[in-house]
């Protein structure tokens, strides 16, 4: 309640010196409720901080920025009616938020027929920036191509497909059919016969289907587990996995992590976990990141606990709508379009880009591995969980020009996004 009334509420009167009569509102979709809450929180929280801090200090356009959130429940016709809602009723500039794909890219359809910027936020299916990619669409968080490429890095070297089986545990949606088809991809794991799978229903899914696809997996004896599974679903799975002590005899993997994720399994059971992320507290600290330092900073002051990938997320798409907006001298929507394409930034770690063809943001993926129990208690909020293995830049793993242009024609997609209408 404490967030809603803090987005909503508009103030009118001079805020730290900066005097405004005019606003301007901007759309969160968000996961309020469902699997995905967790990864939801940590979205609006950041989003109260980058609201804050950008009318504190001169807002944008000498607008005051008002963010007026809707709760997606992580469900496609919820989405459908919220952004209809904040694009006809509310008369938002632009829209963002969200944490399971299928809401992502009915959000992307719908902005794009209605001409309104849609920011991916927390959305890894290659399909927001690949088959369905639109040219009102961004994404600012990487995609399960990207992940999966440096996962499977990773596992080539430790988990060779020819020694070792893998053995999938999968969202039945278009987020974990494309990273287990990704992921499957870079490990050399596309034969089924060998390494098998099981679909888990989402979002409804319940406990007693974890446990069964869990168990059969325990029969198969697999080398390595890989969860395809998100939020709370994940964390509702692994558990399984300790209570049958598989992760004892296999390698588990979760290819795309949180720490919101890592925190709801809990340290005795995510010990030992490998997946990847984008982003995590830990990251400006060791590469020297000032403006990610900043944030974790900032975020701790005000909550009392680190910031994940999907508050990162959040917090970067805030800023740079505020930018490009300031770049184009206006909030008409293709003129920040123009703004965004084929622009480089630095947020809260490295470079990354804007890629003009598909609006993919291009930017560095980490591996990590869960820390043992006792690591992770040692710190002060209990929530140092990921040890970085690996480091795989941005233009390594991101699908080429080429890649792109085939995977859409061969679903019968042109090579170009749609034109802008002025």
């Amino acid at each position: 309640m404490i967030f809603s009334l803090a987005l909503s509420v508009v103030f009118l009167w001079s805020v730290n010196g900066y005097a405004y009569d005019k606003i301007v509102k901007i759309g969160l979709n968000y996961p309020r409720t469902g699997p995905y809450s967790v990864q939801g929180l940590d979205q609006i929280r950041a989003t109260e901080l980058a609201v804050n801090e950008i009318n504190s200090n001169g807002g944008i356009l000498e607008k005051k920025v008002k963010v007026v959130w809707r709760d997606s429940q992580s469900r496609v016709d919820t989405t459908i009616s919220n952004v209809t809602d904040l694009i006809d009723n509310e008369q938002v500039k632009m829209v963002f938020g969200g944490s399971a794909s299928n809401v992502a890219l009915a959000a992307s359809r719908l902005c794009q027929e209605k001409r309104i910027i849609f920011f991916g936020t927390l959305t890894y299916s290659t399909a927001t920036t690949g088959t369905h990619a639109h040219r009102h669409t961004f994404r600012e968080c990487y995609n399960a191509w990207m992940g999966a490429k440096a996962i499977g890095s990773y596992l080539k070297k430790h988990f060779p497909a020819k020694q070792k089986k893998y053995f999938y545990i999968t969202a039945d949606y278009t987020w974990g059919d494309t990273t287990e088809s990704s992921v499957r991809h870079f490990t050399g794991t596309k034969d089924k016969e060998r390494h098998k799978g099981i679909k888990i229903s989402f979002p409804d899914a319940t406990e007693k289907e974890f446990r069964k696809a869990i168990l059969f997996a325990g029969m198969l004896k697999p080398d390595v587990l890989v969860l395809v599974l998100f939020g709370r679903n994940m964390s509702t799975a692994i558990r399984q996995v300790k209570i049958l002590g598989l992760e004892k005899k296999i390698q588990i993997i979760v290819p795309n992590l949180t720490l919101g994720m890592a925190q709801d399994g809990g340290p005795r059971v995510m010990e030992g976990v490998i997946g990847t992320l984008a982003w995590c507290w830990q990251v400006p600290y060791l590469y020297d990141y000032p403006k990610g330092k900043k944030f974790v900073e900032s975020f701790v002051k005000r909550y009392n606990r680190y910031p994940s990938t999907s508050g990162a997320c959040a917090y970067t798409i805030l800023y740079q709508y505020k930018q490009a907006v300031e770049r184009a001298g206006s909030f008409d929507s293709s003129a920040v379009i123009r703004s965004l394409e084929g622009h480089n930034y630095v947020s809260l770690k490295d470079e990354q880009m804007w890629r003009k063809f598909d609006h993919q943001s291009v930017q560095s993926v980490f591996t990590v591995k869960c820390k043992p129990e006792i690591d992770v208690i040692k710190d002060r909020f209990h929530l140092d969980y990921f040890e970085i293995i690996e480091k795989m830049t941005g233009e390594e793993a991101v699908r080429t020009r080429e890649e792109w242009n085939a995977l859409r024609l061969n679903s019968g997609m042109p090579i170009d996004l749609e034109k802008l209408p002025d």
